[in-house]
């Protein structure tokens, strides 16, 4: 290849970079909402005097918002394109983050985490989406892992501000600034990515497959052209054509078959978003901050270890962008399965040496042993590692691309609804199965699925490493 070829291939490649990215800050407040709660629980609970199981409900009914808008983020985006849809998830997600920071009351916290919650189920769905239609089938992988990318980008930033805000009130249930207490400042925050989110879905290009499908040939082939160097762009068009025919009228019925009422691939799909959620991910960061406390860390030394596993987080998933377009999707799954039980088995074991003590104050508190705290810490760690290099991005990379045309839009929706349906459930019933059987179990069960994870894999994930969308199925 000569230089000047080179430098050709490259300007798409960048353009195509900055686009995915802008998009993908989308996956940024999906990240961030889902931990920034983490900081303000503890306060929360003692803000409102809440059980346990109400507790998780205020932590978790953002999750059931999430689920709504994934179902209807597809065909609001058919209908009125990509584009509008991320400005409507960033306005949501404003409302809320100003919402919930001067709630009075448990139940319009409640509310509007829910409301936050519509506008993280359509980021979460139209990034992904997005990604995978403006993209070239040989970068596809790597930049479809950039929703994952900002997920863990968005974690880390959550914890991280909650971790400032808590250290410079002296905790988080201390007044901070104009009479408000920090874990409400937790939540403000989340307007400034919201806002930069609403900002830049103004500036990229519209997709080409719902240009096409609106009947604007030409700024979808002038925007192949330009944005991901398509060689051909009116060939491209025209093979957009034949696909989104079937696309347009998708429904429901579109994804129906002989496995238990639904296409096969679906079913795929839907066991994939299970077992990203069901072996423990957002127990981590959710509720790393209490689960370390509950075992005798201090607030500080919990906050602390928080980020840290959030820092971990975000390295890892620079390596599944490094190979999950070299070795596939299916062995960075397998491999990720394998690593994460082992991680869970570690902390699980940890945990069964948890002991009642009594404190200063003459409470009776949690303990871990000072060794097997720090064999809980490398479990969880490695756990996460192992996540983040594979199930974190590549279920997001599968699901944006391993459906036919036909009938993609529907199934990413239910499949992505599926995802934050068993995240909800897990969020709901972490802190209470913490009290009914202990961290011990609860970390067991979550082995018990990373175990069940890779067979899954093995015996029914196909591989989609280097296909074009029109290729699916």
């Amino acid at each position: 290849m000569t230089s000047a070829t080179a430098g050709h291939s490259e300007v798409p490649f960048l353009r195509v970079l900055g686009v995915s990215s802008a998009a993908a800050v989308g996956g940024f407040l999906f990240g961030f909402d889902s931990s920034v709660v983490n900081g303000a629980v503890d306060a929360i609970q003692g803000e409102f005097g809440l059980s346990d199981l109400v507790t998780g409900v205020a932590v978790a009914i953002a999750l059931l918002g999430c689920a709504l808008g994934a179902w209807f983020a597809g065909r609001l985006a058919d209908r009125w394109g990509r584009k509008k849809v991320m400005l409507l998830g960033s306005a949501l997600f404003i409302a809320s983050s100003i919402g919930a920071g001067l709630t009075q009351t448990v139940w319009d916290l409640m509310l509007w985490r829910l409301i936050g919650g519509l506008g993280i189920g359509i980021a979460s769905v139209i990034a992904p989406a997005y990604i995978a239609e403006i993209a070239p089938a040989k970068f596809r992988g790597a930049l479809g892992s950039m929703q994952q990318l900002a997920i863990t980008l968005g974690i880390f930033a959550a914890l991280l501000s909650d971790a400032v805000l808590a250290d410079s009130a002296g905790a988080a249930a201390n007044t901070l600034w104009f009479g408000m207490e920090a874990w409400r400042w937790m939540f403000i925050v989340g307007v400034v990515p919201a806002v930069v989110y609403g900002v830049l879905s103004l500036t990229i290009p519209e997709s080409p497959r719902y240009l096409v499908g609106r009947g604007r040939d030409a700024e979808a082939a002038q925007i192949l052209a330009h944005v991901t160097g398509e060689p051909d762009p009116d060939g491209r068009v025209k093979q957009i054509h034949d696909t989104v025919k079937l696309e347009s009228a998708a429904s429901m019925k579109d994804i129906a078959g002989p496995a238990f009422g639904l296409h096969p691939l679906v079913w795929v799909g839907i066991w994939l978003a299970v077992f990203q959620q069901f072996v423990g991910i957002n127990a981590i960061f959710y509720y790393s901050t209490t689960l370390w406390q509950s075992v005798g860390f201090s607030e500080s030394a919990s906050f602390v270890t928080s980020v840290i596993t959030a820092v971990i987080n975000v390295v890892m998933t620079f390596v599944a962008i490094g190979f999950v377009d070299r070795v596939g999707r299916r062995l960075l799954l397998l491999v990720g399965s394998v690593g994460m039980f082992v991680g869970l088995v570690m902390a699980a074991i940890a945990f069964t040496q948890v002991y009642d003590a009594v404190d200063d104050k003459g409470e009776t508190v949690s303990m871990l042993p000072t060794s097997w705290g720090v064999l809980a810490l490398i479990g969880a760690n490695l756990f996460v590692v192992a996540f983040a290099a594979s199930w974190g991005p590549v279920m997001w990379v599968m699901l944006g691309e391993m459906f036919p045309n036909r009938f993609r839009a529907v199934a990413l929706g239910l499949c992505t609804a599926v995802n934050w349906i068993s995240n909800f459930i897990i969020s709901l019933m972490f802190p209470a199965a913490m009290g009914w059987v202990g961290p011990a179990l609860v970390y067991t069960f979550f082995a018990v699925c990373a175990a069940l994870s890779f067979f899954y894999v093995r015996a029914r994930v196909p591989e989609t490493k280097g296909m074009e969308l029109e290729e699916m199925g």
